[in-house]
């Protein structure tokens, strides 16, 4: 949805890493994952905006806007139930996209949403695998 990389923090997994590098290499796009070791390194030394996206925070729908269509890289973080102090600190923006608990994932579709509005839904990418769209059944081709 306009993502080019995911860094993952905690407990390194070779497994979610492998995995998800193999989804991009089949389906293509020009998208990595990796582990990142200090989160809060990375966020203090990011050149761009850095966006926290959470259930406290200004709502999404009028963040979005004033950081569409700038060059300025934007490093959205998401964390779980229990998300440090710092975090909200370092954030150029804390975001909320709702006023409830939600998925960590989900929050980060609908943001992306917001940022790249309808195009990021009709992505096309240059790997061996695509879906046909149908109504019913599957269709993939595989080159």
């Amino acid at each position: 949805m306009g993502a080019t990389d995911i860094a993952i923090a905690g407990e390194k997994d070779e497994n979610a890493l492998e995995s998800i590098n193999d989804v991009v290499e089949r389906w293509g796009g020009d998208f990595t994952a990796r582990h990142e070791s200090s989160p809060l390194k990375l966020m203090k030394d990011w050149e761009g905006k850095v966006v926290h996206l959470t259930m406290y925070g200004l709502p999404a729908q009028d963040v979005a806007p004033a950081l569409t269509g700038t060059d300025e890289p934007l490093l959205l973080v998401i964390g779980g139930s229990k998300v440090r102090r710092e975090v909200y600190d370092i954030a150029d923006h804390n975001v909320a996209v709702t006023g409830q608990p939600h998925s960590e994932v989900a929050a980060l579709a609908i943001f992306l949403h917001l940022l790249y509005g309808e195009g990021a839904l009709s992505l096309e990418f240059p790997g061996p695998m695509r879906i046909v769209p149908t109504e019913h059944g599957k269709v993939i081709i595989d080159d």
